[in-house]
């Protein structure tokens, strides 16, 4: 068991940073709580990594454009900090929404261009605003070396590698590997929300992307696309968007190129499940 400390305040967070760890290596794990496997498995890079490990848990209200998606998204801090205590010294960092958004708070405005307008671009209006706005201060409160996120949200770790770059921020953004739960279904917080039966159903996602692979090999990229659709309209799920991409730019392709992404977002009852895939080797 590892030691935990929880720290709610910026400036909490800053002094024992400050004092404490003031020539150490930090890595930040920046998460939404509802913790699982996959998210361990970033606290776990960090620790071999760096030589202190922050781990922020903090519901990010203004990445949310559905209300009821924001209300219903899981919270189990207990939870969450008994997980973490199983993987080794680890500093939580769990503030208010007053604390990341102080009256004061200036937001920041990063063009995004077409990458801020494709996929969760598309369907979640404002999404990566409050994406770039939470993480940005984040880094200003905690000045990380590193900072670690999971492939499943593939277009979100290109929009933050993104904005490293045109921000001129001095880290390095560590893109880690899709968890997989044996079932093939990748780990994801929102699992929390599905029931027995629809974890079953939901495994048509990562079957439709083991299938675009498969087919890659030897079909157009429309064909492809068609065949994900036909998969989804035979299952209980609603495909909300099935695209390959360009893995830098994220936009659509036409022809097959190194690191083709597909990418796509599906509805499990009332649960929105997001997976990608690489189908041509990088």
């Amino acid at each position: 068991m590892g030691d935990i400390k929880v720290f709610k305040t910026v400036v909490s967070i800053q002094s024992i940073l400050q004092f404490d760890y003031k020539k150490s290596k930090i890595g930040l794990v920046p998460t939404m709580g509802a913790l699982h496997e996959g998210h361990m498995t970033l606290v776990q890079r960090s620790i071999k990594e760096n030589d202190c490990t922050i781990v922020s848990i903090f519901v990010n209200p203004i990445q949310f454009n559905n209300a009821s998606d924001l209300e219903n998204y899981p919270r189990n801090m207990e939870q969450d900090l008994q997980l973490l205590k199983e993987q080794g010294d680890v500093i939580v960092f769990a503030p208010s929404v007053s604390e990341v958004y102080p009256e004061n708070f200036q937001t920041v405005k990063l063009e995004l261009g077409q990458m801020g307008l494709v996929m969760e671009g598309k369907f979640r209006e404002g999404h990566f605003d409050g994406v770039v706005n939470v993480v940005n201060r984040l880094f200003e409160i905690i000045h990380p070396a590193h900072a670690y996120f999971g492939l499943k949200d593939f277009q979100q770790l290109a929009v933050v590698q993104y904005m490293t770059k045109k921000f001129a921020l001095d880290l390095k953004i560590v893109g880690c590997e899709i968890y997989r739960e044996k079932s093939g279904l990748a780990s994801s917080s929102r699992n929390q929300r599905l029931t027995e039966s629809q974890l079953i159903e939901a495994l048509v996602i990562s079957q439709a992307l083991k299938q675009a692979k498969i087919s890659a090999i030897d079909k157009s990229i429309q064909e492809v696309i068609e065949e994900a659709k036909r998969i989804f309209a035979a299952s209980s799920l609603e495909l909300e968007y099935f695209q390959i991409v360009d893995p830098t730019t994220l936009m659509d392709l036409k022809e097959w190129k190194s690191g083709a992404h597909a990418c796509l977002t599906a509805y499990c009852g009332e649960v929105r499940l997001l997976d990608n895939l690489q189908l041509k080797p990088a």
